[in-house]
């Protein structure tokens, strides 16, 4: 099978978190025998960012460890038929142009032989439903949602069966224990400071529990304006800038634990909706304590796979119960590995889109409203 995936930007993980996901679950499909084409614009407001901070050398470290992925870059003007000619299957990121994804959906209107399918992987849905309202879809086979929630959004907006629900997870292939055990210490978080979606819930899960203890707190992430750079130094962490998502393995290798601070778009409107982070943290088997979220879908066990924290007081608590506790982090490591291995790898995704695939079969498809 010839699939294309249209993404915003598979080279650059600058805050785009999705290009995790995407890299591990295309590098599966062609280890499975597909032919896979990721196809992305010349220029990109993450690349953008990620060449003005780093400059070419902070395309070093995806290039090392997906040398199987070689992405297809286009100009804004290319004719789209050229891109997926002979194509089976075309997957569009929702962070791409309005008129890309209608332009590809005209393809498909006006007999493109290709199945086409939405990949929703935002909380716009529901933040700003207009701006999904704004892309057109009306020649789209059918939209990947990545939890539930969001499949429930969509079937409302009258997709019915046409929405299938196809959760991120860990590229084992990068994502695992370290080879030989290292001396660990102190706490690790990373993440972006983002547009105020959890400034407050940073400093009371992360930056005042930390601090309370005296834990030393490493942060990686980008977008931390200069308040939040102000609040980090109060609070005794220390601030490492942007980290290529390929070298997160070893820095979670040398620290006692993490934490999940979910944005709160998910925690109050998609629920059952983790970050990427998660998946990835409980593949290194770094003991994790997250902050409150509804596990509606049972991806986990809380409790056994990772600790829960309803407020600050709580985090203190639950860290402290680590600092002192090898034995509890052992088993934490030990069981939130297990279930990424057993439920939630790249590999496991993989499957599951073949098996969406399979489900809208050879033949002629109605399209979806």
């Amino acid at each position: 099978m010839k699939i294309a995936y249209f993404t915003h930007s598979l080279r650059s993980c600058w805050n785009h978190g999705n290009a995790h996901f995407l890299r591990g679950v295309l590098r599966e499909l062609i280890a499975a025998g597909h032919a896979v084409c990721a196809l992305e614009p010349e220029r990109s407001w993450s690349l953008d960012n990620l060449l003005a901070d780093h400059g070419a050398p902070g395309l070093a470290p995806f290039a090392a460890a997906y040398p199987e992925l070689q992405p297809q870059t286009y100009p804004a003007d290319a004719e789209m038929a050229g891109l997926v000619e002979d194509v089976d299957v075309v997957i569009v990121h929702e962070w791409n142009d309005p008129a890309l994804v209608a332009a590809l959906g005209a393809l498909r209107r006006g007999g493109g032989r290709f199945r086409l399918l939405f990949h929703d992987t935002h909380h716009r849905a529901v933040s700003d439903p207009q701006a999904i309202r704004a892309f057109d879809l009306s020649a789209y086979d059918g939209v990947l949602a990545f939890g539930a929630a969001l499949t429930e959004v969509y079937r409302r907006w009258g997709w019915g069966d046409r929405v299938w629900t196809w959760h991120e997870a860990a590229d084992l292939r990068l994502f695992h224990p370290p080879a030989t055990p290292q001396p660990r210490e102190g706490l690790v978080w990373i993440g972006n400071w983002g547009d105020g979606e959890r400034s407050a819930e940073i400093e009371e899960f992360l930056l005042q529990p930390a601090a309370a203890l005296g834990l030393p707190l490493d942060i990686h992430g980008v977008r931390y304006p200069p308040e939040a750079l102000a609040a980090l130094r109060a609070h005794g962490a220390r601030y490492r800038g942007w980290l290529a998502n390929a070298a997160a393995p070893a820095v979670f290798a040398r620290h006692l634990a993490t934490v999940h601070v979910p944005r709160r778009f998910y925690r109050r409107l998609l629920p059952g909706i983790p970050t990427i982070r998660v998946f990835e943290a409980l593949a290194c088997g770094i003991p994790l304590v997250s902050a409150p979220w509804d596990d509606t879908e049972g991806l986990f066990t809380p409790g056994e796979d990772f600790l829960v924290a309803g407020d600050g007081a709580a985090m203190q608590r639950q860290l402290a119960r680590l600092m002192l506790d090898a034995d509890l982090r052992g088993d934490l490591a030990a069981q939130g590995l297990q279930t990424i291995r057993a439920r939630h790898s790249c590999a496991h995704r993989a499957q599951e889109l073949l098996a969406i695939l399979a489900r809208l079969g050879l033949g002629s498809l109605e399209h979806a409203p």
